[in-house]
């Protein structure tokens, strides 16, 4: 697959993205290496990743537990003390091999430990490939606020080996298809229908759909890297989807990211029927496709309440009103726009039929 050159970094895949990082180790000359992994990922991923690497630089791998509830100030403190510890300086260079939470976490880390190190994105989750380590978003939660601290900084390289795709479960790939249904969604009609009948896909179809998920990320970004204007398209499904997985945080029905979004898309999308902006018979299509790849949630009243009272922390807000980015037909989409609060409640009414 041919590289995608993005804002001040390139995205490479595969075994061809090896050799590059590799050449490109010996080409920086770093003083030292640290890996940032999760549990997880330093059991099933690194023993797939470590033996690519060719390198005479020093690696120390750092472990942190995995999950989102540790994606806090905290956990990046630890870092930054073990960082300190082993001796990092400002010639040294962090990898980080995991999922969102891990290229979130760790790329904040390195664009703040002494003033901003180097570091490299290997995603091992479908939705680290397709959304988290693209565009330079990093990042922490304050409490069960999502990504209420952080930095845009772009990592030097980001590589994508989809071959870290068979550790996953189920659930972790459908909370990445959300990302890519929404991609389709607010850009690219003709990819949104690629997803309609999900029995026709098989793994190679994946790749493809990989890429261009990420091409469509990576165009949107690259016309707006600080999130100004058109970028903010890319939070479609998100303004409600962010507050419901908040909710749910350290609960019983604690949701996966992607869980969360397919549920925000759903409502966000009925919102826009609401307006004008996109039509009942284009509304049934997402609303079907969507709840026959992801499981029903229950709302009760005071789920909404609260989910309602969370909107007014959303990140995007400005002047204390909640924007939302809505479809303005499929493929294409508005950003900028205030929604009443009747309407967010009736979009959950909908959801429940």
């Amino acid at each position: 697959m041919q590289s995608i050159s993005a804002n001040g970094y390139s995205i490479h895949f595969n075994e061809k993205g090896y050799s590059i990082l590799n050449d490109f180790l010996q080409k920086e000359k770093y003083s030292s290496l640290f890996i940032l992994a999760d549990s997880h990922t330093n059991e099933l991923c690194l023993p797939i990743f470590l033996p690519y690497l060719t390198t005479e630089i020093p690696i120390e791998i750092i472990e942190i537990e995995a999950g989102e509830n540790l994606k806090n100030i905290e956990t990046c403190t630890q870092i930054w003390t073990v960082l300190t510890e082993l001796g990092a300086d400002r010639k040294s260079v962090i990898i980080n091999v995991g999922g969102g939470v891990i290229t979130d976490i760790g790329g904040f880390v390195a664009s703040t430990y002494k003033r901003g190190i180097d570091f490299i994105n290997v995603p091992t989750t479908l939705l680290g490939m397709v959304d988290a380590s693209v565009g330079g978003k990093n990042g922490v939660d304050l409490g069960h606020l999502k990504n209420q601290i952080g930095t845009i900084t772009v990592p030097k390289l980001l590589l994508i080996d989809t071959q870290f795709l068979e550790t996953l479960p189920q659930n972790e790939m459908r909370s990445g298809l959300a990302e890519m249904l929404k991609h389709g969604l607010i850009h690219d009609k003709i990819y949104w229908e690629q997803f309609l009948d999900l029995t026709t896909l098989n793994f190679n179809d994946l790749d493809v759909l990989i890429y261009r998920s990420i091409e469509i990320k990576n165009e949107i970004v690259k016309q707006d890297p600080t999130e100004n204007g058109i970028r903010k398209a890319l939070n479609f499904g998100h303004t409600l989807g962010h507050a419901i997985e908040s909710h749910f945080l350290d609960t019983e029905k604690q949701l996966l990211h992607g869980e969360a979004i397919a549920i925000g898309m759903i409502l966000e999308s009925h919102i826009s029927k609401e307006k004008n902006l996109l039509s009942d018979e284009e509304y049934q299509q997402i609303k079907q496709t969507i709840i026959g790849i992801f499981e029903m949630v229950e709302f009760g009243e005071n789920d909404i309440v609260n989910i309602q009272n969370l909107l007014i922390h959303d990140k995007k807000n400005e002047y204390g009103k909640v924007q939302f980015a809505l479809l303005d037909g499929i493929g294409k989409c508005i950003i900028n726009q205030s929604v009443d609060k009747e309407l967010i409640i009736k979009s959950f009414e909908d959801y429940k039929i």
